[in-house]
């Protein structure tokens, strides 16, 4: 890129002009931009009044104000003094987490070339960023250096683009050190690259590391803990343990032909040294076995893998391996560097190998990583090592290296330092992740923060949240502010002529006879329904959905964060709401009588619900009543009630088993999960039993229309939008991912599964009873909801129409329109199908697919912690439930390793592993695993089989993993 100035034209602008080469497909394309100067951007800093003039309302009308304190920060170490910081992009990546902390760094600014090129590094801490600068408190601005005339500076020729950002953020701090002298406020630029500092000392810039500026600080040791680890850790180590990586362009060209495959390691629960990769071209998911293959990938990590020759292809392990049995010894020697491979990891290693491909039909293409292309690394929760911390290794007041050991047991342990380690043992603590050399058996990391007391109900449950990566804080004023002002007083308007174009294209529809039908105590209200009798003999149905939109405008600060957190997360005793309350809890919620701005679906449906017609529309409706399920159910099944709103429900379940009953004959699938609820003490706030949920008709009835309402959405905006249209698809699961299922099918019960469609599938799920056993069906249909794809959110241009297809719901194509209050995907699908009937266009934001394809991966993503989130809340409370009980109850074992089982119970929906050495003998033990049987001597000196299917009793208690700090149901075989 080239940058030539041009002369200033008569508008008082400076113009340059930028020129990229772009290089795609063996081409080069030149791009010219015209970049305009300008003198008028302000400094942000309230003692500056040559800026006065230059703060202007923004669009909306807010007035704009200076920032920067007039009294910042002084030091008076180094002769600093009053001081504002500039931070280079080095420090923002590397420190996000001390930078909001509110411990240190007020008064600072952020060059707009350092938050372009976060964004372009990190997007998730280019967020974080953005929102410290929305933070009154933290008193952080965005610097537009590249369009200020005193601040920019042209690209040389043959400067990289890394020099040329680099001199950006010099020349920003350098105008600031002139601009703000007579007021004796000076400038700190921290960075971390060694190159830079020197450079700017030589232009006259006070620069500082992050190290170097955070040790002048009065509360440094308070601080030192929160410095990244590259900033605090200086061992020598010398022999390289593991792989180095192939370099980017090695990565490249083999990805490119055909050498190298990409995609994302999954690290197994059961064995930490053990990884599988999926990619398009391969059959099954690649394996990846032991510590040096893995070499040195987190759970989540997009990677590039090498196929190993076939005679080290192998089997999946069938042992249990965590760290706490390979090598408990390891854990608090900081010295302990080189990678030891423990017996058992060798045993792993050598377990099946085979001289040749085919000798054993459970041998599998196996990998090894050789580059990351992108990091999982997140924040992570977890408890210091107890011999990290041994009293002989903390005393005195030096920072001491220490491993904290993280509540997800699939990950390593990570390498801090810090002089606090007697007092955060027994804490719940926040750390993140710096790097992973390969001289080091660990990732390095850095301390963060304490949640609380391991075991402490609040520590636990943000610990849950930073664990499946949820957004749990308040939202911000600059959300808030873009709520209508009326608050719980809004109210809809009377009249649909009072002047507002919009509001005249509503149908009134206030005086059908709509109800919601929800979960018991449901306030966040989404949808409602109606239904009657027409003349012709036909059924008027319409489903009336909340009209979010309304309320949440494309581009705004509340539309920013709905998308960012993407989905409402339900816990067992709160909810995570995706918009503020008094939007998903009151103006937007179908409450009964009261009216409410709805976005309705009304067919026309025969006596065989076959739609005759269907239409689509912004409405207004007054809500008659709202039910729970069993309510609703038992409303229904009363003969004595006759009126015109109870009649209108029946004709809807009527109604909905016919569509029920044509989905089904489609192929759509019936599956289960293990579902139960906690009850909660009222006034406690206590776990109190738990209980399988309970599903009657009413559920059904809501569930085909709002299906039915999807898919009828999804067609309409797909015929507009065909490129942008927000689907959501369920591919067909490859035969592969049934193999170990049906085998165990075939082996145990003389059963299999069809794969030849989802019907073959329906029907043969259906064929699979056991006389014996009623529960055994549902234990299949648990096993087979994990052997399918993900669903997945995607943008329609993404793929061909033969690939939308739903498998589980057996419909050609889908959408989600009928959650808007807790889906932003549902928000989305809500403007495209206000656009595509004509109600009001299209946002640009949700025309341009590149946008919509980032819009797409954060709800995927964002989807899937929310389901692991609410799980684990379950889990929690489980635990807590049988925390002073114990008690026997009936289990299915699911899981068959040579050292353990895997027992599910469904009384409390959750799934535990039972290891060999507390069901008896080990050294007797024999594991067959063509029969996915284990036979041992118990503690009584019994011999006992255990094999996958059986019905087992099991004595539930709760127990805390001294590993990982986390209380959990423990099974024990009765």
């Amino acid at each position: 890129m080239a940058s030539v100035k041009r002369q200033r034209p008569a508008d008082g602008l400076a113009v340059t002009q930028k020129v990229f080469v772009r290089s795609r497909n063996g081409g080069a394309l030149k791009i010219v931009r015209e970049h305009y100067l300008r003198d008028d951007i302000p400094c942000s800093s309230v003692c500056c009044d040559d800026c006065e003039e230059y703060y202007k309302p923004s669009p909306d009308g807010q007035p704009s104000e200076p920032i920067l304190s007039g009294e910042p920060l002084e030091i008076t170490k180094s002769d600093i003094g009053r001081h504002y910081l500039i931070l280079d992009t080095n420090v923002v990546l590397n420190a996000i987490d001390m930078l909001e902390s509110d411990k240190v760094f007020y008064d600072v600014i952020v060059p707009q070339t350092v938050l372009e090129e976060v964004r372009n590094r990190s997007y998730p801490i280019y967020m974080r960023l953005r929102a410290l600068c929305k933070n009154d408190d933290k008193r952080f601005v965005v610097f537009h250096n590249e369009f200020k005339t005193d601040s920019f500076v042209s690209r040389e020729k043959g400067e990289s683009a890394q020099d040329y950002n680099d001199r950006l953020i010099r020349k920003c701090a350098l105008f600031y050190s002139q601009h703000l002298a007579k007021h004796k406020i000076s400038i700190v630029l921290l960075t971390s690259d060694k190159n830079n500092i020197e450079k700017a000392v030589n232009e006259g810039i006070r620069t500082m590391s992050l190290h170097s500026y955070v040790s002048l600080l009065p509360n440094f040791n308070e601080l030192e803990d929160m410095l990244p680890s590259n900033e605090t850790f200086s061992r020598q180590l010398t022999e390289i343990n593991y792989q180095e990586y192939y370099s980017p362009a090695r990565l490249m060209g083999g990805i490119k032909n055909g050498t190298l495959y990409q995609g994302t390691i999954n690290i197994s629960s059961y064995n930490f040294l053990e990884g599988s990769i999926s990619v398009p071209s391969m059959p099954k998911p690649l394996l990846v076995l032991g510590r040096e293959n893995l070499n040195r990938s987190f759970n989540g990590d997009t990677v590039v893998v090498e196929l190993l020759p076939k005679n080290k292809w192998k089997k999946p392990s069938t042992e249990i391996i965590d760290e706490e049995t390979i090598n408990s010894n390891e854990v608090g020697d900081e010295d302990e560097d080189e990678v030891v491979i423990s017996d058992q990891e060798r045993r792993l290693l050598a377990e099946h190998a085979v001289a040749a491909q085919g000798e054993d039909q459970k041998v599998i293409p196996t990998a090894r990583v050789v580059g990351i292309v992108k990091r999982s690394w997140r924040l992570y929760v977890g408890q210091l090592a107890p011999n990290s911390a041994a009293k002989d290794q903390v005393g005195g007041n030096a920072a001491k290296s220490c491993f904290v050991i993280l509540m997800d047991r699939s990950l390593p342990k990570v390498r801090i330092r810090t002089r606090r380690a007697r007092e955060l043992l027994g804490k719940r603590i926040v750390v993140a992740v710096d790097s992973w050399s390969p001289t080091s058996k660990y990732p390095d990391g850095h301390f963060v923060r304490v949640l609380g007391d391991i075991e402490d109900k609040d520590a636990e449950q943000e610990a849950l949240l930073l664990e499946h990566d949820v957004e749990y804080r308040p939202f911000s004023k600059n959300v808030l502010d873009c709520l209508p002002k009326e608050g719980h007083d809004w109210k809809v308007p009377e009249k649909l002529d009072n002047g507002d174009p919009q509001l005249a294209q509503r149908r009134d529809l206030r005086e059908k006879l709509v109800c919601s039908i929800d979960p018991p105590g449901c306030v966040d209200i989404d949808d409602a329904l109606h239904a009657q009798r027409l003349p012709n003999g036909n059924y008027e149905v319409g489903v009336h959905i909340a009209d979010v939109t309304h309320f949440v405008k494309p581009g705004t600060a509340l539309d920013q964060e709905g998308a960012s957190r993407a989905t409402s997360v339900y816990l067992v005793d709160k909810r995570i709401d995706m918009l503020p309350m008094l939007l998903g809890t009151d103006l937007c919620s179908l409450k009964p009588y009261v009216d409410r701005f709805a976005f309705s679906v009304l067919w026309e449906m025969d006596e065989d619900a076959n739609i005759v017609r269907v239409d689509y529309f912004k409405s207004i409706i007054r809500s008659k009543e709202a039910f729970a399920y069993e309510q609703a159910q038992l409303r229904m099944d009363d003969p004595s009630q006759q009126d015109d709103l109870t009649k209108g429900m029946r004709i809807l379940l009527q109604l909905s088993k016919k569509l029920k009953q044509k989905r089904l004959d489609a192929g759509a699938l019936n599956l289960a999960s293990p579902e139960v609820k906690v009850h909660m003490d009222s006034e406690t706030s206590d776990p109190g039993e738990v209980e399988v949920k309970k599903l009657v008709e009413a559920n059904s009835l809501v569930e085909e229309f709002m299906l039915l309402a999807n898919i009828s959405v999804a067609k309409k905006i797909y015929d507009e939008f065909p490129q942008v249209a927000m689907l959501r698809r369920h591919a067909s699961p490859p035969a592969t991912n049934f193999e170990v299922l049906n085998d165990m099918l075939r082996v145990r019960k003389g059963m299999s599964i069809s794969l030849e469609s989802s019907k073959a599938l329906a029907d043969s799920l259906d064929r699979c009873e056991d006389p014996q056993d009623p529960y055994f069906n549902t234990l299949l249909r648990i096993m087979a909801t994990r052997c399918m794809m993900a669903a997945e959110y995607f943008s329609a241009g993404n793929y061909g129409y033969e690939d939308f297809r739903h498998y589980g719901l057996a419909t050609e194509i889908y959408t989600h329109f009928t959650s808007p209050i807790r889906r932003y995907c549902d928000v989305v699908v809500h403007r495209q199908l206000a656009a595509a009937i004509g109600y009001e266009p299209l946002h640009p934001l949700h025309r341009d697919k590149a946008k919509m394809d980032l819009v797409v991966k954060n709800i995927n993503k964002r989807h899937r912690n929310a389901q692991f989130a609410g799980r684990a809340s379950i889990e929690y409370y489980v635990g807590q439930v049988m925390k002073n009980t114990q008690s026997t109850h009936e289990g299915y074992v699911i899981k068959v390793f040579s050292n353990g089982i895997v027992v599910l119970v469904p009384k409390f929906g959750v799934e535990s592993l039972i290891k060999l050495e507390s069901l008896g003998d080990i050294r007797t033990s024999h594991f067959d695993e063509d029969l996915y049987k284990l036979t041992f001597t118990d503690k009584n000196g019994s011999k006992r089989q255990v094999s996958v299917f059986d019905r087992v009793q099991v004595s539930v208690t709760s127990q805390l993993d001294e590993m990982t700090g986390k209380r959990k149901a423990q099974l024990l075989l009765a």
